[in-house]
């Protein structure tokens, strides 16, 4: 199993929000660009199944994370225990990675030293590890079972299934959701650059729902280790990639294919779905968008162009595929769900292990609209978070939140 491009791509760094002045963010787009110099020499040589050359860029890779000093200046010192734990997660799934390579190429006591690096570091996919073909060399080694049977605790699929229970609550008081109107300036210019009645086609609504969101993953590549330089706007982050042939992190795709929407009159959110671990820096960043015509929300992820059905092809919303995670009911992932189009996704990885993971909290802007989140600017955007029944959270001037599932996923007004 070949998880080795979304594991690199996946880790984002938990840094982006940091970025405040241009010097800042000059010093960081260094940062950035020498990390995918590794990865993209790691992964050239793995694609190519080159796993003894594949060693070194990890070994490059993890001496640089070691001795990088882009974030010693006292300008971090408030998001300090940040930067350390999302380097931490960085370097774990380095170590991972390389472990692998030592596997595959039977270095046996390099690959478990790796491993225990991994772990030790806060690795702890356990599904991933279980699985992944690359330590069928060093599989039954004593010493590999029982780093597996360490991290077992940490099944993604488990602790999701463990998680409380939503509740109802009195949410007269909470702020409604809100989604700007197909006839914003701004929207419309969204609509006529990208063609989206073009894009849409004449089907029924349903396919003009699955069309978009076919033509956002065409569009714009993704990169999870990738913090555009340019306005978070579905236009500013098409042109960023075109132009630099560089691509964007599920956040920002996700913002783009929500804009999209929103021209053509979708009631739409981009929504933020994050696991329970609080160290865990990966989340992922996915749409949902209202179908009048099947009168619910709908799942679509541009990263991957995923959309989930039941067993009866019915379209399910992200409420839906959390619930029947936990009940173990049946999901289906659309067959031709991908990225990149370079590695297939599967249900297996995708819904039961990686999102499983980061379907422990769901988070949302209250209103739903062009530009969310300035690049250079702040533009007041406050948000509601779902969590389950059993936490206690102070809401502040920032963020809202509830345990009332029913409240966080009502129909749009």
């Amino acid at each position: 199993m070949n998880t080795k491009q979304f594991v690199f791509r996946a880790v984002a760094l938990g840094l982006f929000s940091l970025v405040v002045t241009f010097a800042k963010a000059q010093s960081l787009e260094k940062y950035y660009e020498k990390l995918q110099e590794f990865e993209g020499q790691y992964q050239t040589y793995y694609d190519s199944k080159q796993y003894d050359l594949a060693i070194q860029p990890l070994t490059d890779l993890i001496h640089f994370l070691d001795t990088t000093t882009v974030f010693n200046s006292s300008q971090y010192d408030e998001s300090r225990e940040q930067i350390n734990q999302s380097l931490a997660s960085y370097k774990a799934n380095t170590y991972y990675n390389l472990a692998c390579s030592y596997s595959l190429t039977h270095q046996k006591k390099a690959a478990i030293a790796a491993l225990e690096n991994a772990i030790d570091l806060g690795y702890k996919d356990y599904a991933n590890m279980k699985n992944d073909s690359d330590f069928d060399f060093i599989r039954n080694e004593k010493r590999f079972k029982a780093l597996l049977k360490q991290i077992e605790q940490y099944d993604n699929l488990s602790v999701l299934k463990n998680a409380a229970s939503y509740s109802h609550e009195d949410t007269d008081s909470l702020p409604r959701f809100v989604y700007q109107s197909a006839d914003d300036d701004c929207l419309r210019h969204v609509r006529e650059f990208f063609s989206l009645d073009e894009v849409a086609g004449d089907g029924d609504e349903v396919s003009k729902i699955l069309n978009i969101l076919r033509f956002a993953h065409d569009s714009i590549r993704h990169d999870g280790s990738n913090y555009a330089l340019c306005e978070f706007d579905a236009i500013d982050l098409y042109n960023y990639h075109k132009s630099t042939g560089k691509g964007v992190n599920c956040r920002h795709l996700a913002i783009a294919l929500n804009e999209m929407y929103l021209s053509m009159g979708f009631r739409s959110r981009y929504v933020t779905c994050m696991p329970k671990d609080p160290n865990d820096q990966d989340c992922h960043v996915i749409n949902t968008v209202w179908s009048s015509q099947l009168k619910k929300w709908i799942w679509v992820d541009p990263t991957f162009y995923a959309y989930v059905t039941d067993e009866n092809s019915n379209l399910l919303g992200i409420n839906e595929v959390r619930e029947r995670l936990i009940d173990g009911r049946p999901l289906v992932l659309n067959d031709d769900a991908n990225w990149n189009h370079k590695s297939k996704q599967t249900k297996e990885y995708y819904l039961e292990n990686y999102m499983a993971k980061n379907l422990y909290y769901i988070e949302c802007v209250i209103e739903s609209r062009f530009n969310p989140e300035s690049r250079y600017r702040n533009t007041g955007s406050k948000y509601v978070k779902l969590v389950p029944s059993d936490e206690e959270n102070e809401s502040n001037d920032w963020i809202t939140f509830t345990h009332d599932a029913d409240y966080f996923w009502q129909a749009p007004e």
